[in-house]
């Protein structure tokens, strides 16, 4: 941007600190240090006057954004255009549901919420890209794992990003249930809860990975659906929500997820098999079963038995 911009705050972005408003309203490989040197100088004011980057805004607040180059961002325009040409390539998202504030995505196995080191494209690469123009970028407020599909809650403003971290901080205020394909026969006939102490270990190789035997408890309620001598499908609901949680638990009582070969599951060509497919709010829920092929594939014959 080559001049000055005064941005009204709006009703989605209210209560946001001055540096996260700043973070989602320009060029997002502008580093943070730049930004807080704008504050610290006086670049950037509110209603006119000096600031800090902690402030929380309110709706109607005025505030200068100084102008600023691409060689803020540390990247050269060669490089930009390759990342950004790489991410316009595929920018679709499928939404199953809509509520005030709020989009319900169908996250594809394979796809990152977030991006990391070798690769760009993401949930959120892809929201910033669709939603250039929106006065606040839509937002996940919560993970699933890069090779999970399902419903994942996306906030189009900042107080309903907020309503759904407290919410997601308590672990009964909400419902979160998933569907996945194990090896082996599942011994129990009923609805049963797992509960696991997790922790976090690093390998001699450097990467990490979730054990049981110590660390945070973890509880969730397993119901089978279909039960075979080679495999099962069973509905996981959360109690709680550690990483790799449901993939350790059921790994650790030799059920490993079909596709799941960081623990201990058989390759499949069609991946993991944990789709996240029934969130359920205080006041909405949302349902989205997989696109597993066959001999996997979930109908509402199945669901209906829950």
């Amino acid at each position: 941007m080559g001049q000055v911009e005064f941005v009204t705050v709006t009703p989605e972005e209210a209560g946001q600190k001055l540096l996260q408003f700043l973070q989602r309203r320009v060029d997002k490989n502008v580093p943070k240090s730049a930004m807080m040197r704008w504050i610290r100088t006086g670049q950037v004011r509110v209603n006119k006057g000096r600031t800090k980057p902690f402030i929380r805004l309110e709706l109607d607040d005025m505030v200068r954004i100084p102008p600023y180059t691409i060689d803020e961002s540390g990247l050269s325009s060669e490089q930009r255009k390759e990342e950004q040409g790489s991410a316009k390539e595929n920018i679709e998202l499928t939404i199953v549901g809509e509520a005030d504030g709020l989009l319900v995505l169908h996250k594809p196995a394979g796809l990152p919420v977030q991006p990391g080191t070798g690769h760009t494209d993401a949930v959120t690469t892809r929201l910033k890209l669709k939603y250039a123009d929106a006065p606040f970028c839509p937002t996940p407020a919560h993970r699933l794992d890069k090779n999970t599909s399902g419903l994942l809650l996306v906030a189009t403003s900042y107080t309903r990003l907020q309503e759904l971290h407290e919410l997601l901080r308590n672990e009964h205020a909400l419902g979160k249930h998933y569907l996945a394909w194990v090896e082996g026969r599942w011994e129990h006939s009923e609805a049963v809860q797992l509960h696991d102490q997790l922790s976090k270990q690093t390998q001699e190789d450097g990467k990490e990975r979730i054990e049981t035997g110590e660390g945070k408890d973890s509880l969730c309620t397993v119901t089978p659906l279909l039960v075979t001598d080679k495999k099962s499908l069973l509905q996981i609901s959360l109690q709680t929500g550690r990483t790799h949680q449901i993939r350790v638990q059921l790994s650790s009582r030799n059920h490993p997820i079909i596709g799941d070969v960081k623990y201990n599951g058989s390759p499949n060509p069609q991946g993991m098999f944990l789709h996240a497919w029934r969130i359920v709010l205080p006041t909405e829920k949302f349902i989205c079963l997989p696109t597993w092929e066959h001999p996997f594939d979930v109908g509402n014959e199945l669901i209906d038995k829950i």
